[in-house]
């Protein structure tokens, strides 16, 4: 894989979000290893802006790792300063498994009721809802009917 080509204003921006970001991986005196590779990797496929540090004196060797590090793993090199070293890459959308069975679950409702004097202030209850409930205009839970369709309307597949 290639690096990811920004713009200096895009790379800008980038840099100050990394700005109070701590450092997820650590380089060490073994230098760029595959399980090093790895960490990286996954930390860019969490977080997506990430900061490493870099344990070498060597400043052409943290500039080599940087260079490295963003074509072997498809990333923008946003920043090297002194031994951080700041990569970006888009995270990947997350792929979430909708469920067909899943029915409605509680939600929060709040309900208020004016004092009938009207000098008083309003009471505010919040109320839990469960999925087979409802709030009516009283402000009374009920549950929900189960509304029966007739046989007609069954046989032709309108219910």
């Amino acid at each position: 894989m290639t690096a990811i080509q920004l713009t200096p204003a895009q790379r800008k921006e980038h840099r100050s979000s990394a700005h109070h970001l701590d450092p997820v991986v650590m380089i060490g005196g073994e230098g760029l290893t595959p399980a090093v590779e790895k960490e990286v990797e996954h930390a860019l496929k969490a977080h997506g802006l990430i900061k490493i540090r870099v344990f070498s004196d060597d400043r052409a060797a943290r500039e080599a790792m940087l260079a490295t590090l963003a074509d072997s793993l498809g990333a923008a090199p946003i920043q090297h300063i002194g031994k951080l070293i700041v990569l970006w890459r888009p995270m990947p959308p997350k792929e979430k498994a909708e469920r067909e069975d899943r029915m409605p679950g509680p939600r929060t409702v709040k309900i208020v009721s004016f004092s009938k004097s009207g000098n008083h202030r309003a009471t505010v209850k919040q109320v839990k809802v469960f999925g087979n409930e409802r709030v009516t205009a009283g402000g009374q839970i009920k549950r929900n009917k189960v509304r029966t369709t007739s046989v007609k309307k069954k046989a032709q597949g309108q219910a």
